[in-house]
């Protein structure tokens, strides 16, 4: 696959037409992909099924959230594997009641995502909740190296919406008197810290989300926060767009809920549909569940498996596992397997 990594959403090239079959050459798939492992799995996994099995050339543009998503949105992308619907429905939803994107599948069906602190720190010390966490003693275990007045939470990254999530959870709920909101940099960048606060046997108190293949390789406990409730999300994330609208500035005090487990669509451009139905069919019916998509993150973590190489794992993947063939017609896998 040609893979690119976007900067904005104004680079993205224009995704060419499609054909009409599934069994001739489809001509290009845009995909549009994120920076963290989940999703350039799911990614490599569809894109080596239409390349071999569609006769699709696919064209894969990598970035943050908000440029990919809008690529989806404007029509320069045609698919999106990994779609965090919860976290951006406020940006998702326009578009999709005007029918020009579409959610459909579930490519993982249970993810989570939440604050976390380490097993060892959260059983010694009683931390169950993020209010065990407001205390000044608490939050000096996680001191901050760059501010030593108060603890550190590693957060999202700032291109993604859950870091602004983040941040108004930590005014709502009182942790920013305790805690600063860190950005890491890159899910690269968080990855390493926890593991090196594990490496290192010191706490470390962090945003996570699973299934992912470090969740299976450390002691993470999460934190209870208020449960879940519908309109709470909502008046929270008014402020949570008015921030990525308008600036810091606009943080205000609002109650704030948890996030809610969620099943992970595939987002489309309703042109693919119309123009290449057997492809997004095949989209509808991809699904992976969380414990086969750990896995293969462990796999695809592998320390002696060149970083970057998601083809590899897709094709470990297809080799390994007869669940894929359920997601193409029996001559579109035939062409698959023999591709192997």
């Amino acid at each position: 696959m040609k893979i690119k990594k976007l900067m904005s959403a104004a680079v993205i090239t224009a995704a060419a037409s499609l054909a009409s079959t599934a069994h001739a050459d489809c001509g290009t798939v845009q995909m549009g992909d994120f920076d963290w492992n989940s999703a350039k799995l799911h990614s490599a996994i569809a894109g080596y099924i239409l390349e071999n099995g569609y006769d699709c050339n696919v064209e894969v543009t990598t970035g943050s959230t908000l440029p990919i998503m809008t690529g989806l949105y404007n029509g320069d992308l045609d698919v999106v594997m990994e779609v965090w619907y919860d976290n951006i429905v406020d940006q998702f939803k326009p578009y999709e009641d005007k029918g020009v994107v579409k959610r459909i599948g579930v490519n993982t069906p249970d993810s989570g995502q939440g604050f976390y602190v380490d097993g060892p720190t959260a059983r010694k010390h009683g931390i169950t909740s993020v209010d065990d966490m407001l205390k000044p003693e608490i939050a000096m275990l996680f001191q901050d190296p760059e501010n030593d007045s108060k603890g550190r939470m590693t957060s999202c990254i700032s291109g993604w919406s859950c870091y602004t999530i983040n941040l108004v959870k930590h005014h709502s709920y009182g942790l920013d008197q305790f805690y600063t909101n860190y950005d890491p940099g890159s899910s690269g960048a968080l990855d390493a810290a926890i593991k090196g606060a594990f490496q290192k046997q010191q706490p470390i108190f962090t945003y996570y989300w699973e299934p992912t293949a470090l969740m299976g390789m450390v002691d993470l406990v999460k934190l209870e926060e208020p449960a879940y409730e519908q309109g709470t999300w909502d008046a929270m994330m008014v402020v949570v767009n008015d921030i990525k609208a308008n600036g810091v500035e606009q943080l205000v005090k609002v109650d704030a809920t948890a996030y809610r487990d969620m099943e992970l669509p595939v987002g489309i451009n309703t042109r693919l549909e119309r123009e290449e139905p057997a492809v997004a069919d095949f989209m509808s019916h991809y699904t992976i569940s969380s414990a086969d998509l750990s896995k293969l993150l462990v796999h695809y973590l592998d320390p002696d498996q060149a970083d970057g190489e998601a083809e590899l794992t897709a094709r470990h993947f297809l080799t390994t596992s007869s669940d894929w063939e359920s997601w193409v017609p029996a001559d579109v896998a035939q062409k698959v397997k023999d591709s192997l």
